[in-house]
């Protein structure tokens, strides 16, 4: 046997990884959008209140959002639909009707919430909102319709990297390290106190989402990956799921190392953010800021997007960043409308704090019937043929999702019940 040279062997290591580079994006972006401003204020508040007690929570959280957008990825390969035009075929008119709707306007109040943390991040650094909100959404919308989707892609894969800040800030709070594995390896719970709980059941619904489901499905759709794929779109996922798992950890690291060592509590992440600077040092404060900067421009982005997705693929109209204004009309149309209500709802000044109600409490009841409708269709060998859940997939699928389900119940219980 010839033996191979080290820059022989380099080769076909890279070689090995084309395939995976070539799919990359899906599962990174949906899985970075998760960590929006809204999920980047949770997690700021709940290491705040409850120091590194919740990095446990985190760990499941992960699983289950690898384990979802897997399927939601995986039902899109293999039958070149999205879930709105999956669930109008199979389930019919009323409930297609029922998810977009409610779709539709818990998306607006968190569309409304993105652009609130591009006005926050921005007002750290001294930029009032009356400026950047409309260049953001002016820039935003030029990014989605002026770029090719291989140049989009490319421009969300950056702006996922930079939550890197996180992981930044984190580390120059200086954690209390022995803390953080404890607190990451032994699961506590505080059933006697009512904070705790609705902590715990913000941290698992600001990450597993409905409009999350929706996007990743459509968006493998638009990028065309092939069954022949799959696997380097589950790496794609699985890698994706791990680094939003690691910077949540290290927000809630960077807050429990500082703020709740000190008792400060926030009710923000832009009060985190200012709260840093006296405890970690100013550069902490510039990272955590950027950071918060950096989800809301993607999110405000992204969700938009999916929404968009979510109404044509139910209507059957065009949709896909692909396609050019003539062809894909509602598409930018319904896309424009997002940007500029969520935009205009911030200029407004109105209560942030019921949107974010709001819109959180939509999303978890509409989380149930779509978590239902995902796997239900995912089980289908009809539909999915050799790609359908297999016994062991169909029972941990399953399981997270009936957990979700009742913590979705709880949360709505806990919403409304004192």
């Amino acid at each position: 046997m010839e033996a191979r040279g080290p820059l022989a062997v380099l080769k076909t290591r890279i070689g090995r990884l084309l395939p995976l580079l070539a799919v990359l994006g899906p599962g990174l972006i949906a899985t970075a959008a998760d960590n929006d401003p809204g999920g980047i204020t949770t997690y700021s508040v709940v290491g705040a209140q409850f120091g590194y007690s919740f990095l446990w929570v985190i760990l499941l959280v992960t699983l289950a959002l690898a384990i979802t957008q897997e399927m939601g990825a995986r039902a899109g390969i293999a039958t070149g639909k999205g879930l709105a035009s999956l669930i109008r075929e199979r389930f019919g008119v009323r409930w297609t009707a029922f998810a977009l709707l409610a779709t539709l306007f818990a998306n607006l109040g968190t569309t409304v919430m993105e652009f609130a943390g591009i006005a926050a991040g921005l007002e750290l650094f001294g930029l009032t909102r009356y400026i950047s909100i409309p260049v953001a959404a002016l820039l935003i919308f030029f990014l989605v319709t002026r770029g090719n989707y291989k140049r989009v892609e490319r421009i969300f894969l950056v702006f996922s990297v930079i939550y890197l800040s996180y992981i930044a800030s984190g580390l120059l709070a200086q954690p209390d390290w022995g803390a953080a594995l404890q607190g990451a390896l032994i699961p506590s719970f505080q059933f006697d106190n009512s904070d705790f709980i609705i902590a715990f059941i913000a941290t698992v619904g600001t990450t597993i989402t409905p409009w999350g489901q929706f996007f990743i499905q459509s968006y493998v759709v638009d990028k065309h990956i092939s069954p022949e794929r799959l696997n380097h779109e589950r790496a794609d996922i699985y890698i994706g799921s791990l680094f939003m798992g690691v910077v949540a950890a290290f927000i809630i690291i960077a807050c429990a190392a500082t703020l709740f060592v000190s008792g400060q509590e926030v009710s923000e992440a832009q009060d985190a953010a200012l709260a840093l600077g006296p405890l970690a040092g100013r550069f902490a404060q510039v990272l955590f800021g950027l950071g918060l900067l950096n989800a809301g421009l993607l999110s405000a982005a992204i969700l938009p997007m999916s929404s968009a997705y979510i109404l044509c693929e139910g209507f059957g109209f065009e949709a896909g960043i692909d396609r050019s204004i003539s062809e894909a009309r509602w598409f930018y149309g319904l896309l424009a409308f997002f940007i500029i209500f969520g935009g205009g709802v911030v200029l407004l000044n109105v209560s942030l704090v019921t949107v974010a109600l709001f819109s959180q409490t939509v999303n978890a009841i509409l989380l149930t019937p779509i978590l239902i409708f995902l796997l239900k269709l995912t089980n289908n060998e009809e539909i999915m043929d050799k790609y359908a859940n297999g016994p062991i997939f169909k029972f941990i699928a399953g399981a997270t999702i009936v957990s979700l389900i009742l913590l979705s119940i709880l949360l709505i219980a806990t919403t409304f019940v004192p």
